[in-house]
């Protein structure tokens, strides 16, 4: 841990404190969990997972029980995220491949963490980027002050190399050799990062492996490695109950630190669950565009801000977070890539409801990946319509049919077609994306 511990000179170093005094605006911490199951945390119905922490968030925040990720796999939601647009719109639709070059978070390109350093907020990233490897696609690039976590999309958690048997485990730019359980690392780095910001505001992304494969408990380091192999009982529980710990590791530190009034914490997931997960009552998985695929745990808390205890079920999805930060932070987006998403104070402090917009979803074809079925989506209020290129149709109630087992396309095609139009409408805004990540995906394909 030694090799650990030296980073946090420079996280209590290295950043002029007295720009990042200004109480109207809030500290940030972002918390974004790897392939969680819709149905995988104690408050969203889960019975054999103990998440206490995670519960106890909820009922010191509000529950969203309609959120969605932008994307059913991971990268393109985190690009979404940290741009606060459809990841679309920059080419990324699938997830970055192992050690790949030029796929990503593009250099030119302005982050989040861009945005809200230059309003003055302290910038860390602890945990999962899978956003570019090269320098310039890089965290520290793209507005991060600081950076620990793998660059890529999993590790073996003990032993942090990834599938190409490459070392995945960096501060800020230099690989870092040390031992333990990467989600424990993870937050331990976050909390020393708290330790250290008294002065505020801060923007603190938390991005956990997992429980993203390779299924790995905390208890099985000594276990027969593999990366896809496990069982739910005996790997992902562990996994799903140390990440529940470590979140409420770096909740207490907030709270022991004196900045719970002052601080606004999500915690969301980038996906549905996988394999092992649960995705229930939901229909499908990761990878689809089906409920399973997308529809995610969301909680917020802001004590003073949000009313503890509360729920809300309108449909919201990662885009929303960005736009909501960016508005408590006083920061701007460029005024060449205006965000796509809303702020959602107004609905989660209560005093406001959201307009019934529509909510847009596609899956690709992957130029890595020959298993995609490519999909469309779209929901608005009530209803999801979502299509393929095959020509499949569906049309579901989602207030009564939340496992979408009723297709109702041949009892009200007339709203079935509107919803078609709109993604069709939403698609010529959207495309040809600003890169074409695709044909270098492809490069990148012919090299392996």
């Amino acid at each position: 841990m030694k090799a650990l511990q030296l980073l946090f000179v420079f996280v209590a170093t290295g950043v002029p404190l007295e720009i990042a005094n200004a109480s109207d605006r809030p500290n940030v911490i972002f918390i974004l969990a790897d392939d969680l199951g819709y149905g995988d945390v104690g408050c969203f119905g889960c019975r054999d997972i103990k998440t206490p922490n995670l519960d106890r968030l909820a009922s010191q925040g509000v529950l969203l029980t309609s959120n969605y990720s932008n994307s059913s796999v991971c990268s393109p939601t985190r690009l979404a995220f940290l741009t606060g647009r459809y990841f679309q719109r920059l080419g990324l639709e699938w997830a970055v491949w192992y050690q790949a070059p030029n796929e990503g978070l593009p250099p030119q390109e302005s982050s989040l963490a861009s945005m809200l350093k230059q309003a003055g907020y302290t910038t860390a990233l602890a945990g999962k980027w899978h956003l570019g490897y090269e320098k310039g696609w890089r965290p520290n690039q793209h507005g991060f002050d600081y950076f620990f976590g793998c660059l890529g999309g999993n590790v073996n958690y003990f032993k942090h190399y990834d599938k190409t048997n490459t070392h995945d485990l960096f501060l800020d730019d230099k690989p870092l050799d040390t031992k333990g359980y990467v989600t424990d690392l993870t937050a331990d780095y976050a909390i020393k990062f708290l330790e250290q910001m008294k002065e505020k505001p801060f923007f603190l992304y938390v991005a956990f492996n997992a429980p993203h494969f390779p299924f790995q408990g905390p208890e099985d380091e000594d276990r027969e490695f593999s990366w896809h192999e496990g069982t739910r009982q005996d790997q992902y529980v562990p996994m799903v109950e140390s990440l529940d710990r470590a979140v409420g590791r770096i909740v207490d530190a907030i709270d022991a630190n004196g900045l719970k009034d002052e601080t606004f914490i999500v915690f969301t997931s980038d996906n549905g669950g996988e394999k092992l997960a649960r995705n229930q009552p939901l229909r499908g998985q990761k990878g689809t565009l089906w409920e399973g695929g997308i529809r995610v745990p969301a909680i917020a808390r802001w004590p003073g801000k949000i009313p503890a205890g509360t729920e809300t079920d309108a449909p919201v999805q990662t885009i929303d977070w960005s736009a909501t930060i960016v508005d408590l932070a006083g920061a701007k987006a460029p005024s060449n890539r205006p965000l796509d998403g809303v702020n959602l104070m107004p609905l989660l402090s209560g005093k406001g409801e959201l307009t019934n917009r529509p909510l847009f979803f596609r899956r690709a074809l992957d130029p890595h990946r020959g298993n995609v079925k490519p999909q469309r989506a779209v929901r608005l209020g009530r209803w999801k319509y979502l299509d393929t290129p095959a020509g499949d149709q569906y049309l579901f109630d989602l207030d009564k049919d939340v496992s979408e087992q009723t297709n109702l396309i041949e009892q009200d095609p007339k709203r079935a077609a509107k919803m078609a139009s709109l993604l069709d409408q939403w698609e010529a805004d959207v495309d040809p994306p600003l890169y074409d990540q695709r044909q270098q995906a492809r490069k990148n394909r012919k090299n392996r």
